[in-house]
Formats: C-alpha cells, structure tokens, sequence
C-alpha cells in the first residue's frame, strides 16, 4: 500500500539470526620448505639413477667376463683377482724425462710390455708380437693402445726406438720397478718382463698372459674382452 512501510516488524531481526554463515581463517602450511625438501630428495634420486645407468654397462660386461661361463669356455690368460687400479701416484716419465700422469692412460685398453731399455732378443720378440695381435684385431684395434714401460734408465737404441715409432707408435714411459712392482706382479718362478699385461680402459690390470704366450689364443682373450666391452668402451680417449 502507498505510504506504507513495507517491512515487516522484526524481520531484520530474523534474517540476522538466520544468517549464521561465517568464514574462519586457518594458517596454511608455508609451502616453501617443503617444495624445498621435495625437489633436494627428487634431485639425489635423479641422480643416483644416472650414476647406476652409467655403471650398469660396465658392471655387466665384467660380470658376463668373469662369471658367465658356458661349458668349454676357457681364458688362456690369467684373470686378476682382485683387479688392480693404475696408481695415481705411478711416477712415469717420457723420454726427456717428463712426467706422465698415470691417469692419461685411462680411455682405452692397454697391451702392457715391460722391459729395460737396452731391450734384449726377447724384448724384442714381445714388442714385435704385440704390434702383431693389435693389428690381428682389424677394425677393433684402434680400441687398443701399446705401451712399453721401460723399468729402467738404460738408453733405447735408436733402432729399436725407430721400430716403435712406426704405423701407430708405441706409447714407450720409463717407471721405476720398485714402483711398477707395487702394481705389476709376475706369475710365481718368472719375471715382470716376460709376461703382457691387459689393462682396461679405467685403469685396471685385470689380465696377465703366460711367458712366452701363444698369439692365437691371447688373441682370443682380448677379443672376448673387447666384446663384453662394446657396450661401453669406444675407440679413442675420452
């Protein structure tokens, strides 16, 4: 009606006491530290993931190497067991007389002929066959590095150093034998020098081949070496 005040009496009195709605704050946990936690937990776990892809190949090829073993297989040289890292500390030298890093021959395998400088027939016999087996392993060779470590301060003759030096040369270190002998043992009742020594590409001697060895069969061990390896090992030095 007109003029009337249309509210009801009491009725603002009503709606407030029906109006219980009401908004309660409640301090939320800060997200900071706990997104903080969970990307420091997510980055190791990463992390450890890629060191175990990483290690997985080499671990399996070793693993297949010295383990896996069907009936009739045979290594013609002797495994080493535990294997032996190169030392760090191997004093090695060039031919002028500079040092070496021992850790510059990490990166590929090692066909190791040890032997004084004056090298006698049988030296020479050993560093001919060791050229032999590399070349032996056609298009796998270049996975293979020869080295001569000179365990003496005896001069090489120039001829000798000129055999060496041809194709692809001969990595030639001196070392002192007291102190390859701390890393390099020969087998019981023969001498360091007429042994080779197979070294992988991390630095471990893991193979030793018998005195005057027959080339056919050492041959074999280290294609079988490089195959296990294929998954892991390329040519050249990283």
């Amino acid at each position: 009606m007109s003029g009337s005040n249309s509210s009801v009496p009491g009725s603002d009195a009503k709606l407030e006491a029906a109006s219980p709605l009401s908004f309660t704050v409640h301090t939320m946990p800060s997200p900071g530290l706990d997104d903080a936690a969970r990307r420091t937990a997510s980055g190791r776990l990463k992390m450890l993931l890629i060191l175990a892809v990483c290690a997985a190949p080499v671990i399996a090829s070793y693993m297949a190497y010295f383990f896996y073993r069907p009936e009739g297989r045979t290594n013609y040289g002797e495994l080493v067991d535990p294997l032996r890292p190169l030392p760090a500390a191997l004093p090695l030298s060039d031919l002028q007389g500079r040092a070496v890093e021992a850790k510059s021959l990490h990166g590929q395998w090692l066909l190791v002929v040890v032997a004084g400088g004056a090298c006698d027939t049988g030296c020479e016999k050993r560093l001919w066959l060791q050229r032999q087996l590399r070349e032996a392993l056609g298009r796998e060779k270049d996975r293979v590095d020869k080295v001569w470590l000179v365990d003496d301060a005896q001069a090489l003759r120039p001829e000798t150093l000129q055999a060496v030096s041809q194709g692809d040369p001969v990595t030639v270190l001196r070392v002192p034998r007291e102190a390859l002998a701390q890393w390099l043992s020969p087998a019981a009742g023969h001498t360091l020098e007429q042994h080779f020594y197979v070294v992988d590409p991390i630095g471990n001697w893991m193979l030793r081949a018998p005195g005057d060895p027959e080339p056919a069969r050492l041959k074999r061990d280290i294609e079988r070496l490089l195959r296990a390896s294929a998954g892991w090992d390329r040519a050249g030095r990283p």
